[in-house]
């Protein structure tokens, strides 16, 4: 079977419709239903039901998508022992949300070389969802994620717990609605937010992005969560401040992966990972 079908199909179930999955995938709607229509031929099943809603499995198509699934991760194995470069006798991929590059997955690299050098390395940085997509098709081995969504399928991990915590650039000062900035930390943040501060729900400035939000405060003034340690060189040097008794929120930070992955491999990624956390830590209460 053609493995673009099984990606085909993965995805259309990912999306939830044969418009979102031709998006993603850049192809007209018109090459997905082909794909489809010949993955059904091929099987001698209807996979999808399709509505105004979108697409659903069928009974048949609930049965196959586990096999999809591993259809797509062996083939992906196979392809990256066959591209493995001389001298390494395996591979391991892992990646991670924008805010977690540095320094952590700048030094599980430098761990993983320096601990197994016949393994060979990639890391990619992407948002949440692309990443969890890519565990499930098989083209990651890992990614390090903040607060991921329940997962029935794949294995999740803790690795750290990270604070959000309320800083402003001048000492003493409650946070203004006028100067506030809001980064996005997700759904259950901004219940949270909500119901702390009801009157920063409507900030002025609302950015996707931690690190730039922080560079945007630091250079304009105001007040924003943060994590703990973004903020923390900056609150040694005096040039932000915490907001005396605003409520912390939980930021943690996890592994998560295919238990149909190669377990060695995954197993090493992730004794980086927490070996790299672990030294952190330990500069961070010796600081």
């Amino acid at each position: 079977m053609d493995i673009d079908l099984a990606r085909t199909f993965l995805e259309v179930v990912s999306s939830g419709s044969f418009v979102a999955a031709a998006e993603r995938l850049n192809l007209t709607q018109t090459a997905v239903s082909a794909r489809i229509r010949g993955l059904e031929e091929q099987l001698g099943r209807r996979l999808f039901v399709r509505n105004k809603a979108g697409a659903r499995l069928t009974p048949a198509g609930v049965r196959f998508q586990r096999d999809a699934l591993t259809l797509v991760q062996v083939w992906e194995r196979a392809r990256q022992r066959v591209a493995l470069p001389p001298g390494h006798a395996n591979a391991v991929s892992v990646g991670a949300e924008m805010s977690l590059w540095n320094p952590l997955m700048t030094n599980w690299l430098v761990w993983m070389h320096e601990q197994f050098p016949e393994t060979a390395l990639r890391a990619e940085i992407d948002v949440q969802s692309r990443l969890l997509d890519r565990i499930q098709n098989g083209t990651l081995d890992l990614a390090v994620i903040y607060n991921p969504p329940p997962q029935t399928d794949l294995a999740v991990e803790l690795l750290t717990e990270e604070k959000l915590v309320l800083v402003t650039t001048e000492r003493g000062a409650l946070p203004n609605p006028a100067t506030y900035v809001h980064v996005d930390w997700g759904r259950a943040f901004s219940a949270s937010l909500q119901t702390a501060f009801p009157a920063l729900a409507n900030a002025p400035v609302s950015v996707s992005l931690g690190p730039l939000a922080l560079s945007y405060l630091l250079a304009t003034g105001g007040s924003g969560y943060f994590r703990l340690s973004a903020v923390r060189q900056y609150l040694n040097e005096h040039r932000l401040f915490r907001v005396i008794r605003a409520p912390e929120f939980s930021y943690s930070v996890h592994a998560v992966y295919s238990t149909r992955s190669e377990a060695d491999l995954i197993d090493r990624a992730r004794a980086g990972l927490r070996a790299c956390l672990s030294i952190k830590q330990d500069s961070q209460r010796t600081a």
